[in-house]
């Protein structure tokens, strides 16, 4: 089945290229969705910045066909490729789509919000993502349009319908949804889709493991590791969906997202008790990591966020 083969491409091959070329020509999604488990399905994104070429389509657009209506995970980078997903659902089921997860806050996670708004879908989100909407929707979308252009017609900020603290629980159809907001990690109001029943997370930006994974301003790494070890890694998840990058299991996910966030901080943590500074701290050795994807836009910042959290703790 291709789901099977799907999850053990995941877990053996290398990282995707930036260099690939769009790999679903016909639509503006960057790659077909596919089934990775029986009923959930998910468009994996390139892992290469947002660009015109890719239509902002760098994450994961995921969806589960319950038996009893559809529930997506992600608004999409804008309202075309929102309106994109909705034609891959309406190919492979004629059940509506009942519910929208925003998965954080993010542009490629919540512009797309008001296609599905124009259909009475109503959008779950953490309350913390739903503020990061409220405070820098308007940013988000200006920055989206420069890129996107007129692949960004249509798209207007919405912001989340619902919000919630800790869980948001459904049961439909075949599934029981948990999307749980487990702890502080990438980004304001991350949260995780938990299916027990198949034992599968949408673990959004809690998990990378083909691009090197954003360490921003708000990101604050300690905590992030808090959350890993006392709340996602007991979930036991066979599958994962990361934010980015192909179905995988858990040890690729802890290899690069938790085992880079120690390497960092370890390499750090030994450049500040050796007395050095900001300047030199932005070239400590990252090199295990560089087979991943962004790891040349994304390294020096990483290390130089980490050192200025650090020289505080």
């Amino acid at each position: 089945m291709r789901w099977i083969l799907t999850l053990m491409f995941a877990a053996t091959a290398g990282h995707a290229s930036e260099d690939i070329a769009d790999k679903y020509p016909s639509s503006l999604l960057y790659d077909k969705p596919v089934e990775v488990i029986p009923g959930v399905f998910s468009a994996i994104g390139a892992t290469a910045p947002p660009t015109y070429e890719n239509a902002g389509h760098n994450n994961n657009l995921s969806f589960i066909v319950t038996g009893d209506g559809v529930v997506v995970i992600n608004g999409g980078a804008a309202y075309g490729l929102a309106r994109a997903l909705h034609e891959e659902i309406r190919a492979v089921t004629d059940q509506e789509v009942k519910l929208v997860f925003n998965e954080n806050g993010q542009g490629h996670a919540v512009l797309g919000n008001n296609y599905w708004a124009e259909l009475g879908v109503p959008i779950i989100a953490h309350i913390e993502a739903a503020a990061v909407v409220e405070t820098s929707g308007g940013s988000m979308l200006e920055e989206m349009k420069r890129y996107n252009r007129d692949q960004a017609d249509g798209t207007v900020i919405v912001a989340p319908t619902e919000t919630f603290e800790d869980e948001y629980i459904v049961e439909m159809g075949d599934f029981r949804i948990e999307a749980r907001y487990l702890g502080p990690a990438h980004s304001p109001g991350d949260i995780v889709i938990w299916l027990p029943r198949q034992s599968l997370v949408i673990a959004g930006d809690m998990a990378f493991h083909e691009r090197m994974l954003p360490i921003f301003e708000n990101t604050y790494t300690a905590d992030w590791l808090d959350t890993w070890d006392n709340e996602f890694e007991p979930l036991g998840a066979t599958y994962v969906i990361p934010g980015h990058g192909h179905p995988t299991n858990m040890d690729q996910v802890r290899l690069y997202t938790k085992g880079y966030l120690e390497y960092l901080r370890a390499k750090i943590g030994a450049h500040l008790e050796a007395g050095g500074g900001l300047a030199e701290a932005y070239y400590v050795d990252q090199s295990p990591y560089a087979r991943l994807d962004t790891f040349e836009e994304l390294a020096t910042k990483n290390a130089g966020r980490v050192f200025e959290q650090m020289e505080f703790e």
